[in-house]
C-alpha cells in the first residue's frame, strides 16, 4: 500500500474482499484513477508484484479499481 500511495497519490485504498468467482482469490479494491491511462499504469505496475506474490506464496491477488 505504501507503493500505491507513492506512485499513485490520486488512488486510495478502499478495502480487501474475496473474489466472487473464487474465495481463495483476494481483491484489493482501490479508488479509480483519474483517467484510463492511469488505470493502465496501475494495472501494469501491480501486475509484476501480484505475480511475484502468486509465485512465492500461492496467493492470487488482484488490484481492482472501483468507482
Amino acid at each position: 500500500m505504501e507503493e500505491l500511495a507513492e506512485k499513485f497519490p490520486d488512488v486510495r485504498f478502499a478495502d480487501i474482499t474475496e473474489s466472487p468467482e473464487n474465495p481463495d482469490d483476494l481483491w484489493i479494491n482501490v479508488t479509480e484513477p483519474e483517467n484510463e491511462d492511469r488505470e493502465i499504469e496501475l494495472t501494469e505496475f501491480f501486475g509484476d508484484r501480484t505475480t511475484d506474490i502468486l509465485m512465492d506464496y500461492r496467493y492470487h491477488i488482484f488490484v481492482m479499481p472501483i468507482r
